[in-house]
């Protein structure tokens, strides 16, 4: 259970640097985060930052494509949450 948590901990802050980093670097004209890179971390567990960081860094806010993308993966994710956790007798109970 620990390390679930520890995990998911660990990706939701490596996606919101992520995504500051993008966004620093989108504003000075540099190399960027590929959008692929930053849906993968969304994909793996970082999904719940991957929306914080749009809505704190203003970024890729404008990208259709990424928004229907990131957003289906938050509908599966949650989801799947919600199954897993109507599954498990009992926890509700408590």
């Amino acid at each position: 259970m620990w390390i679930a948590v520890i995990y998911l901990w660990a990706v939701n802050g490596l996606t919101l640097l992520a995504f500051g980093w993008d966004k620093m670097q989108a504003r000075r004209r540099k190399r960027r985060v590929p959008e692929r890179r930053l849906l993968w971390l969304a994909a793996l567990g970082g999904s719940p930052s991957a929306v914080l960081g749009r809505w704190i860094f203003g970024h890729k806010t404008r990208k259709t494509r990424f928004t229907v993308w990131l957003f289906a993966i938050v509908l599966v994710q949650g989801t799947a949450c919600y199954v897993t956790l109507d599954q498990m007798p009992g926890l509700w109970a408590q």
